[in-house]
Parts: C-alpha cells; structure tokens; sequence
C-alpha cells in the first residue's frame, strides 16, 4: 500500500548530495520527491537517489490527515499515493518500485544481466503482493495507529511470517537477494523487513534475514531501526 505509513506535518527540505560522479539519473536532472519519511515506500526511491549521489528536493506528505486527497495532490497523482516524483521538465512518476526503477537505470543497482535483472524484478512484484501488503499493513495498524492484536486480523501475521520465511530460504543461501551485490530488491524489501518489529513480527527468528537487514542497511547508510 504506498504511502500506507505516512505521518507526521507538511513541509519541504532539500537534500543534496554532493559526489565526484553519479550513476544512473544524472545530476542536473533534480527533482522533487513527495513522500513520507515514516513510510517505507517512500523511503525507497530517496535510498536510491541518495546511494546514487543524485540531488533533489524532498516534501514531507501526511498521508493520515487526507493531505495526498487534496485537489493539489490529485494533480500530481490522481491515485492519491506517495510517494510521486516530479522531474524539473514537469514529467510526474508514482509507484516507489517504478520510481526506483527510473532513477537506477544503468546503475550497478540494477543487473547488466538479463537473468538476474528478471530476477530482480521478479522480487519486486513479490514485494508488493506477498510482503507489503502484509507486514506494512499490519505495521501502520499496530504501531501507527495503535490497534491492538486482537483488532488485528490474524492473517496479516501469518502471511506476514510466512513472506518472512521466504526471504529466509533465499538468504540463507545467498548474502543478497539477486546476484553478489546490492540491487533495488534488497533495497524493495528492506524497507518495510527492517522495521517488521513494529507490527509484531519476531525477527529472531530470521537469523539469516537478520544479518541480510543489517547489511543492507549499512550498504544505504542507514541506522539500525528503533
């Protein structure tokens, strides 16, 4: 569900980041990104752009106090979800994995192969059918909007525990989700796995998703989730 996490007021900052060279889209194609900073959908293409060295200007959307409904926000995206990017020629792309995919086009983080490219995406649409819909759902239910287990449907862990177990078969086998280095799959699926503790969901028992989480997250930069 993008934009399924968002909270948190409006306002807009700008992040820069300044690099010797960029891969994928280029420097002076800035743009701005609309999103939440709680929400891991959003979080993803801004990873990307980050990782990447590609500047642009973030704006902070809340999504529970109906501000992506607004007649404004419809313009941008008649969907009504963030995150939405828009390119300084006024070009508008929604979707976080579509987004992703645009900024790390001809980046390492997207394979040269065309196999393990397939495969990349194949995680990807896993992402958003098996394991977003589940472990996020049930994160902004628990922890966002404080519902209690039992207001919870079951389901959501179970499926959630079994997406979990998944990606638990994969990488115990392998240190990445595709290849031997990071790709948009590891940064599709980390986003809403490293904060899985807050929908209830037992990361202990995941030791080789675990590790894979604290990899990936030190490949963004990123801090350990609270």
């Amino acid at each position: 569900m993008e934009g399924a996490l968002a909270q948190g007021g409006t306002g807009a900052y700008v992040c820069a980041v300044q690099a010797s060279h960029a891969e994928g889209v280029a420097m002076s194609d800035a743009f701005t990104l609309y999103g939440s900073s709680s929400s891991g959908n959003s979080l993803k293409p801004k990873w990307v752009a980050d990782k990447l060295g590609v500047s642009f200007r973030w704006v902070e959307v809340n999504t529970f106090n109906g501000e992506t409904r607004t007649p404004k926000f419809l313009k941008l995206n008649p969907a009504g979800q963030a995150p939405v990017i828009v390119f300084a020629d006024g070009r508008v792309l929604a979707q976080s994995n579509a987004i992703m995919l645009h900024l790390g086009e001809d980046s390492a983080l997207v394979p040269s192969d065309s196999f393990e490219r397939a495969k990349m995406f194949e995680w990807m649409f896993w992402e958003q059918y098996s394991h977003e819909p589940t472990i996020a759902v049930r994160i902004a239910r628990k922890h966002y909007l404080g519902m209690s287990d039992a207001e919870l449907d079951p389901a959501l862990l179970t499926k959630g525990n079994a997406a979990l177990a998944r990606l638990e078969l994969q990488l115990a086998q392998t240190s990445y989700l595709v290849g031997q280095g990071l790709t948009l799959a590891d940064v599709a699926l980390v986003a809403y796995t490293r904060v899985a503790h807050r929908g209830g969901f037992d990361l202990g028992q995941y030791p080789a998703v675990k590790a894979w989480v604290a990899r990936v997250e030190g490949d963004l930069g990123l801090k350990p989730a609270d």
